[in-house]
């Protein structure tokens, strides 16, 4: 914002009468009068003017308003008003610029000041944490990881962790209990024989995708190697990582318990082999609950039939 203008205005404004042991703004400055060519005393310009003419020793200062667009915030005796500043980027203005003041900034609504009055967007809590302290004009966003019994399955500035569901209701039981990233998943003992494993996992992929970070390339190998009813091969290239979580979880949601069940594999062979295994073990631990849940109502059903 014109800091050698500035500089200059302050450096002729530097020095100050005392009245009563009280600094003061010099309110004159010394001069050559133009026809004689003896010092004279002349007035300063007050702020939000600057000298158009000097005085002689006949004649007093004369002043001028800043044109719009420029101002001056000292008593003065510049020639030109300095030109307004401009905010910079990712910036809005806090109060304009008068004649007697530059405007000043602030970092727009999601940004706050880091360094060099540079603004830089709010940080956003990944999946698995929450918001400890929102962020301010001057302070980042602060995380902390989900509580014990809570999950967030989103990446935000704003938002809490959930409590998990709890399976409590009559007739309901846990099939894959929470973690800090996706919710418990829960189901109705009439639901045993309509279900398949695979229909459960299909609850906690959109938050699986997004809490893995798994790379725009490898993401684009799983979408593309997803299977169809058509056996059609589904587009990837080009896509945005926004783009691609969108598409996966369209497909996700319209897939069978049998398609869900080649998941983990499709993600391995697609290079993400971590992110692989750690689906295949939530789909094991499911398949694990839902035999036993399933044996354990059989024998109650048996046991019901011969008294």
């Amino acid at each position: 914002m014109m800091w050698a203008s500035l500089l200059s205005l302050v450096l002729l404004s530097m020095r100050a009468a005392r009245v009563d042991g009280v600094a003061g703004p010099l309110l004159t400055f010394r001069d050559t009068d133009p026809i004689t060519g003896n010092s004279v005393e002349c007035d300063r310009c007050a702020p939000g003017t600057y000298l158009r003419s000097s005085c002689t020793a006949t004649h007093r200062s004369e002043c001028a308003r800043c044109p719009s667009g420029s101002f001056t915030g000292l008593w003065n005796y510049i020639r030109k008003c300095l030109r307004c500043g401009v905010c910079g980027h990712n910036q809005v203005v806090k109060t304009p610029c008068s004649a007697i003041s530059d405007c000043q900034c602030e970092c727009k609504q999601g940004y706050y000041t880091k360094e060099y009055d540079m603004c830089f967007r709010h940080s956003e809590c990944p999946s698995g944490h929450e918001v400890l302290t929102r962020g301010t004009a001057d302070d980042d966003t602060v995380c902390r990881s989900c509580p014990n019994g809570s999950y967030s399955d989103t990446v935000s500035a704003h938002q809490n962790c959930t409590l998990h569901r709890s399976c409590d209701a009559p007739g309901t039981e846990l099939v894959l209990k929470g973690s800090v990233w996706h919710d418990s998943v829960c189901m109705s003992c009439n639901e045993l024989k309509a279900k398949d494993g695979g229909d459960y996992l299909k609850e906690i992929l959109p938050a699986f995708f997004e809490h893995q970070r798994i790379h725009v390339k490898r993401l684009r190998r799983i979408l593309h190697k997803l299977p169809s009813e058509d056996g059609k091969k589904h587009g990837a290239s080009g896509l945005t990582l926004s783009d691609i979580h969108v598409r996966i979880n369209e497909w996700v949601a319209s897939a069978t318990a049998s398609q869900i069940r080649q998941l983990p594999s499709i993600v391995t062979k697609a290079g993400a082999d971590g992110a692989g295994e750690r689906l295949q073990n939530k789909l094991q631990r499911i398949d694990s609950n839902l035999k036993e849940l399933c044996d354990l109502r059989n024998e109650v059903d048996v046991n019901v039939m011969s008294e």
